[in-house]
């Protein structure tokens, strides 16, 4: 009896808090208050994230400085801007000597950075390692993620850089050498409309593979699927959803397209970077990612979770695809959380019409049936209670809202019960 006014005098002091259905109503209700909810909740846990995967592209941005040191350095070198034969040192051809150094300097970076792509994807992988369970609100231990992720997502996100980089090193090759034969002059008008149409593509599809590349990233760390087909996945992705996949793209380099404004705004994108910038990037593309896995994909995948982290209050699912096995029973079991049992049926106000049996210090068999006889007591009167409340309306009422859902599932899953299944979509690789 002590035990049950103390859970009484919980419930009075922290109120509809204790409630489940409280408790889930606080969850995020769309990915955008997942994204903020994540970010806000779990900030330092970003920070670290961010600082280890950063370690690992230190070889990286070395070599990016450094190419721009040079670049700088030649460009005082050099009278790119003076006079022909005007000042010392003289240089007797300077036609196309801008574009020549330019093709060199370029396929100098692309090797460097094809180099250490096999060091930055070791933080590539363990970072959106990372930012994936925190997008999947599941428990995050940073530095033990993080480790495993590259366990896991090594290979995949080796290949997503040597993918991104290898079509960066071939197309800007054709930039270079597209400015420098029109640079050098000795090209008819004919060849030169074609250098231009090489230079536009060359730049499209680098903008492509950019895109395929986070979405190699995005699927890679959620499913499993040889390379090739994740390919031909993340092409698929990124033509079926182009603005949202520009939008989002956009939205996630904020902090390093700040690094090319110069002055201060440069100062506040390199702290942004040093601080979350990576794992920001991370959080951004994998939220909008799981948006659209959960629309389109997860739904089609037998066992597969939809709507991690969301909560809808009319009980229905968060993404579309209602007429999938997986998704109708994630809303039974949300439907079976949802229904709150202090509410759901009638339960007896504590009195002191009964009260389990005391025991003695020293007690004997007789007591201990005397405690059991007295529980017993109290739970057929618990019982009887509830029988005899059960009719009221507030409980019908509470209790059909839940009835009437889950006959509409069930329905639903009887029919599609009856229909052929279909094979997984070619589009998962499964």
């Amino acid at each position: 009896m002590a035990q049950q006014k103390k859970g009484l005098i919980a419930r009075l002091l922290e109120g509809k808090e204790r409630s489940e259905e409280y408790a889930r109503s606080t969850l995020p209700t769309n990915r955008w208050q997942l994204f903020w909810d994540i970010f806000k909740g779990n900030f330092w846990k970003i920070v670290k994230a961010n600082l280890l995967t950063l370690i690992f592209f230190l070889p990286m941005i070395a070599v990016i400085v450094v190419m721009i040191l040079m670049k700088n350095m030649q460009a005082e070198m050099y009278p790119f801007g003076a006079n022909l034969g005007g000042g010392y040192p003289f240089y007797p051809v300077q036609q196309g000597l801008a574009e020549s150094l330019a093709l060199t300097n370029n396929l100098i970076l692309y090797g460097g950075l094809i180099l250490t792509s096999f060091i930055a994807a070791v933080g590539l992988s363990g970072g959106m390692y990372v930012i994936r369970n925190m997008v999947w609100t599941e428990g995050i231990f940073v530095a033990n993620d993080f480790w495993r992720g590259i366990k896991l997502n090594y290979k995949n996100a080796l290949q997503t850089a040597l993918f991104f980089l290898i079509v960066l090193f071939a197309c800007g090759s054709l930039i270079s050498l597209a400015d420098f034969t029109i640079a050098a002059g000795d090209i008819t008008k004919g060849q030169r409309i074609w250098m231009m149409i090489s230079k536009a593509t060359s730049y499209i599809l680098i903008f492509l593979a950019g895109f395929m590349s986070l979405w190699m990233i995005a699927l890679g760390v959620n499913y499993k699927m040889k390379f090739l087909v994740m390919l031909r996945n993340s092409f698929l992705m990124t033509i079926g959803s182009l603005p949202q996949t520009i939008f989002f793209a956009a939205l996630a380099a904020i902090p390093f397209l700040l690094l090319l404004f110069g002055g201060f705004l440069t100062v506040t994108g390199v702290i942004l970077v040093l601080l979350f910038g990576l794992a920001y990037a991370l959080l951004v593309w994998l939220d909008f990612a799981q948006w659209l896995f959960d629309k389109y994909i997860n739904p089609k995948i037998a066992g597969a979770k939809v709507g991690r982290g969301i909560y809808n209050k009319d009980g229905s699912s968060a993404v579309s695809g209602d007429d999938s096995q997986a998704s109708i029973e994630y809303q039974k079991s949300l439907l079976s959380y949802g229904r709150s049992r202090l509410v759901a049926r009638p339960i007896k106000p504590i009195d002191d019409e009964l009260e389990i049996y005391d025991l003695p210090t020293s007690f004997t068999r007789e007591d201990l049936k005397k405690l059991r006889e007295s529980k017993q007591v109290i739970a057929e009167d618990t019982e009887a209670y509830a029988q005899e409340h059960q009719g009221e309306a507030r409980y019908v009422e509470y209790n059909k809202q839940f009835d009437e859902r889950e006959k509409a599932l069930q329905d639903e899953l009887d029919k599609n019960g009856k229909k052929k299944k279909r094979k997984p979509p070619k589009m998962l690789g499964q």
